[in-house]
């Protein structure tokens, strides 16, 4: 699928560090009926928009989709040469990951049993449950219209439930893992200064536009953080483990409900057999192309319509909403390319990475604000978590600075 006026670009080495490649960190798409996307993670963010629709064409010689970008007309779609149609792309992909869903649930219920003291067999089949299930669930979402539509849309609400809850688990562990991390490097490190005018310290008194705190009240803070920095850790925990418990006994209670088992009969089916629309089969892959490319519009334009820099504010978490949504979009486009292309777009590769680290960061400084806000605490203890909120939220400035840096659609960067 064509990237409309591509640019190599050069990943800066300031930011978020890497956490372990594109996958890592994703969250479990729900995909609900009625077109929204939603995410299923534990977060106080309200849920996706709506998605818009566009065009398509077929790819050219080098798999990209010609014809796509602001000003670009389509060509006219010529005839598929060896007679490949719809059903031989998408149904045996859709089988490929259904076999997948079965292999990592037979693995995981391996894995859940005692002998499994680590538990690290069942969280790695847990991530290839989740995995697959995102996958099924996205391709139902954008080939809805080459597949029986009934039963992809009941289909993908059910998986976007199963992954939602089994993410939660993963998601507060890994909330904690970042959380304690900035708190050991804040504590021994000089305190974040303020960027740009009108940026304000976490509690609450405005520091002078552009102006680094002086040596003595920089002593001061360090010495308060050290004296918060473990009560602030010790709170953490307790709420981030207590979550993360309830989490895991929900996951456990739905893999042993009778709506999970309906889910994995209705999966085991699809490794059979994939229900197709009428008039899908013997069609041509224009009809996959076609969802494809829309979903690739979706994502252009979403990322057209995010928030330019001068107009972001650190702390204004309500700027956070269309960025989340880019990321999603971008999921449902590295699926979509999955689908037509056989792979990944790895152009995309970094700019879905910095998305990811966006969203952590976004996550963990509202888990360090909501904890700020428990009753009673300590002074130091709060003013902890207020430094540790700054730090997170400058960690979401970074990683849009790296999305944008790696983002090869030059075109909607530019778009008014």
């Amino acid at each position: 699928m064509r990237r409309p006026d591509h640019q190599t670009t050069t990943r800066p080495t300031a930011g978020p560090a890497a956490d372990g490649g594109p996958e890592a960190g994703l969250p479990e798409s729900g995909l609900p009926s009625g077109g929204a996307l939603s995410d299923g993670r534990p977060s106080g963010r309200s849920p996706s928009a709506g998605l818009p629709e566009s065009g398509g064409t077929l790819p050219d010689a080098s798999g990209r989709l010609p014809g796509t970008g602001a000003g670009a007309a389509a060509p006219p779609r010529p005839a598929d040469p060896d007679g490949v149609t719809a059903e031989a792309v998408l149904a045996p992909y859709l089988r490929g990951q259904a076999a997948d869903f079965l292999r990592s649930l037979r693995l995981h219920r391996e894995h859940s049993a005692p002998s499994d003291a680590g538990g690290q067999g069942a969280e790695a089949a847990s991530r290839a449950l989740r995995r697959s299930a995102r996958r099924i669930s996205g391709s139902l979402h954008t080939f809805r219209s080459a597949l029986d539509p009934v039963w992809a849309d009941h289909l993908r609400t059910e998986l976007a439930w199963l992954s939602g809850t089994l993410a939660r688990e993963h998601a507060y562990a890994g909330r904690l893992t970042r959380l304690v991390d900035a708190l050991h490097q804040l504590s021994g490190a000089a305190l974040p200064a303020a960027r740009g005018a009108g940026s304000t310290e976490p509690t609450g008194s405005t520091r002078p536009a552009g102006r680094a705190p002086s040596a003595s009240s920089d002593a001061q803070g360090r010495a308060v953080l050290g004296v918060g920095a473990a009560r602030a850790g010790a709170l953490l925990e307790r709420q981030l483990t207590l979550a993360r418990t309830r989490a895991h006994s929900a996951a456990l209670q739905a893999l042993g409900s009778s709506r999970f088992h309906a889910v994995a009969d209705a999966v085991a089916l699809l490794a059979s057999e994939v229900p197709l629309a009428p008039g899908t089969t013997g069609r041509g892959t224009e009809a996959l192309l076609e969802p494809a490319e829309r979903a690739e519009q979706r994502l252009i334009g979403a990322v057209a319509a995010l928030p330019p820099d001068e107009s972001a504010e650190p702390y204004n978490e309500a700027q956070d909403a269309p960025w989340h949504q880019a990321r999603l979009l971008l999921r449902l486009h590295r699926y979509a390319h999955e689908v037509v292309l056989g792979a990944a777009d790895p152009v995309l590769t970094g700019a879905g990475h910095a998305l990811d680290l966006h969203r952590d960061a976004a996550e963990a400084a509202g888990a360090a604000a909501a904890a700020a806000r428990t009753p009673r605490i300590a002074p130091a203890t709060a003013y902890t978590l207020g430094v540790l909120h700054a730090d997170q939220r400058h960690e979401v400035e970074a990683a849009r600075a790296v999305f944008r840096e790696t983002w090869p659609y030059a075109a909607a960067m530019t778009a008014p």
